[in-house]
């Protein structure tokens, strides 16, 4: 318990930040300093790499999104732990910076499912004189906002030799949030303004967006995922490809097909794009069913292959524009991009296309890597969770109370 308090205590830290997101296109490792915590938060960026899977290991991720047997969750609990401790000891060495020095590691893990929406829970029936255990109703059994985030994080501890903070969903949907976004906390403390409102949209798998009006205290930030990132997207390139590519690279393919707003039109009546905040999506929603069901959609409608890939753009691109107009109450005249959607040229022209009143930029913009942006986050969610401070926004996840975050694993 003494190296915690120490740790807590010591103003300049050495963090790396690990991250697979919903797309499963590798681990992503920042390694940064961290001075302070909480609105004192200075981070400076010093190494970032994304490190491919071993050959197979994605797919092998991919079979346990539907009924995967307890014992290949188990394994690949620990597998991954290993792959998430190599992936922080590369990005020291990449640094320069001995292993030794590394203070704290804060990993995301892989979310293989995530349930963030109930129907209204029927009430425990009360604890009788007798002590009894209540009984719980069956409806509430099956009413459990929950959530399950694989690559453990003792694995990590004992192979780095670092403290390292896992499972940071959990705390916030055990007091009744959705889990996510929690990026939105650290977004707040890196890039809140005294002269301007902001608005950050990240294009991962999933896209999610976070607004921060100027002069904001952290019950002012408004923030929740707008549906699908690049994650239909993806999708319709491996089809249309065979498996060839996974994604479509600089928007090429997108850019040489034609939209069907038939297709459009559609699928914006999905339930998740018309619910309100607090909200988070997921593989649950916009995975391989979801993408099965999307490419038969536009061949019913004689869609060649490049007009699919252009049409799930257009899609992700009117679902962000949807959101910003029905869901955020005040104008903001700035939209900056991150993640691995803002390379993609042709999917950026239709947001500008679409909000052609903001200013869209992207994180280079300001100086940031829109790849190492989700890794970190959770480096600095880690600092904030030995710091003792809570890291979610109960605004945005609609949680009972603001929650400390994580699991701690000892070297």
């Amino acid at each position: 318990m003494r190296k915690l308090f120490e740790l807590a205590d010591k103003q300049e830290k050495f963090v790396i930040g690990l991250m697979s997101g919903t797309s499963v296109d590798g681990i992503d490792a920042a390694l940064v300093k961290i001075s302070g915590s909480y609105t004192d938060t200075i981070v400076e960026e010093i190494a970032f790499e994304n490190f491919a899977y071993p050959l197979g290991m994605r797919e092998r991720i991919f079979q346990l999104f539907e009924n995967a047997a307890a014992k290949d969750i188990c394994h690949m609990n620990f597998l991954l732990g290993q792959l998430f401790a190599d992936a922080a000891i590369a990005i020291a060495k990449k640094a320069g910076i001995p292993l030794e020095m590394i203070d704290l590691i804060g990993s995301h893990g892989q979310t293989i499912y995530h349930i963030s929406e109930v129907s209204e829970v029927s009430e425990v029936s009360e604890v009788s004189e007798v002590s009894e255990v209540p009984e719980v109703p069956e409806a509430a059994q099956d009413n459990i906002r929950s959530t399950l985030q694989i690559g453990e994080g003792a694995v990590i501890a004992h192979k780095t030799g670092a403290v390292t903070i896992c499972d940071f969903r959990t705390a916030d949907m055990a007091a009744g949030g959705t889990g996510a976004p929690l990026v939105p906390y650290t977004e707040f403390l890196l890039y809140a303004s005294s002269e301007e409102d902001i608005a950050l949209q990240n294009i991962g798998g999933i896209g999610n967006i976070t607004v921060i009006p100027k002069n904001a205290g952290l019950s002012d930030v408004i923030a929740f995922d707008t549906g699908p990132g690049n994650m239909v997207i993806d999708a319709m390139v491996l089809k249309i490809t065979n498996g060839s590519k996974g994604y479509d690279e600089n928007g090429d393919i997108a850019a040489a097909g034609k939209v069907c707003p038939d297709v459009i039109a559609h699928y914006m009546k999905h339930d998740f794009i018309s619910s309100l905040p607090p909200k988070a999506a997921g593989r649950e929603h916009f995975g391989q069913s979801f993408s099965d069901a999307f490419y038969v959609h536009c061949k019913d409608y004689g869609l060649k292959p490049e007009d699919i890939v252009a049409t799930a753009a257009a899609w992700t691109a009117e679902t962000i524009g949807y959101a910003i107009a029905r869901h955020i109450p005040q104008p903001v005249k700035r939209l900056v991009v991150g993640g691995g959607g803002s390379y993609n040229v042709t999917l950026m022209d239709m947001i500008k296309k679409i909000l052609p009143n903001m200013t869209i930029c992207v994180q280079e913009d300001l100086g940031f890597n829109s790849d190492a942006k989700e890794a970190v986050a959770f480096a600095v969610l880690a600092n904030e969770t030995i710091c003792g401070n809570t890291g979610n926004l109960p605004t945005v996840t609609g949680a009972e109370r603001g929650k400390i975050l994580g699991k701690i694993c000892l070297p």
